[in-house]
């Protein structure tokens, strides 16, 4: 099994990526702000994260950061974002993200960059 960090302000968004994955072989586990998020990464050392840019306390550009920073490289990050530009794209992979999805997305692009990340098992 394996475990994903979902952090999201937005509830919807959050359900939406629990709802998506919810037939795959994860634990899931969920944050609403920064603060929550890297607090569940450092306990819990998820092998996936999906990280809100634009969330409460730490921004999620932040928190990669942090988490890269506290030597995690062997955990994915996929950013989570609406801003689409390319200078966006190149802030959020030179913070130590893995990978960057722009919102609004559907849950077979999100599925897409599971499989990308982790490998195609985890959806069997």
């Amino acid at each position: 099994m394996r475990r994903v960090l979902i952090a999201e302000d937005d509830l919807g968004s959050r359900r939406l990526i629990e709802l998506t994955l919810s037939g795959g072989d994860f634990e899931i586990l969920t944050a609403a702000d920064g603060h929550e998020a890297l607090r569940l990464a450092r306990e819990h050392r998820p092998d996936l994260v999906f990280l809100d840019w634009q969330m409460p306390g730490p921004s999620g550009i932040e928190v990669c950061r942090a988490l890269r920073e506290d030597g995690n490289g062997d955990m994915a990050i996929v950013m989570l974002s609406g801003r689409d530009g390319a200078d966006d794209r190149r802030v959020g992979l030179a913070a130590g993200a893995d990978d960057y999805l722009v919102k609004p997305f559907s849950p077979l692009q999100l599925l897409d960059k599971v499989t990308a990340t982790l490998g195609p098992e985890v959806l069997t």
